[in-house]
């Protein structure tokens, strides 16, 4: 099996090679980890200022932070990218 550097390179791989060439999932067990987080990556993103009040304004009327709204509606439109 690889051994990888860092995530990114694990990432990559993975990405373009068939994990079925390295398992067999007829032998593995299905588990559960409902503590794991994925791991995050801070980034600067500059908004017009209108659209960070609009986006506030959208997260108090959902009672949930608006990084956390932000977050929510890039996934639905990755999500909806993905799966034209």
């Amino acid at each position: 099996m690889e051994k990888f550097k860092n995530e990114d390179e694990e990432r990559e791989f993975w990405a373009s090679n068939d994990s079925t060439e390295y398992l067999d999932w007829d032998k593995g067990d299905v588990e559960a980890f409902p503590k794991l987080k994925p791991s995050t990556k801070t980034i600067s993103l500059r908004l017009p200022e209108f659209m960070l009040n609009e986006l506030k304004i959208l997260a108090h009327k959902r009672d949930v932070p608006y990084q956390s709204l932000i977050k929510i509606f890039l996934k639905e439109k990755i999500d909806q990218e993905i799966h034209q």
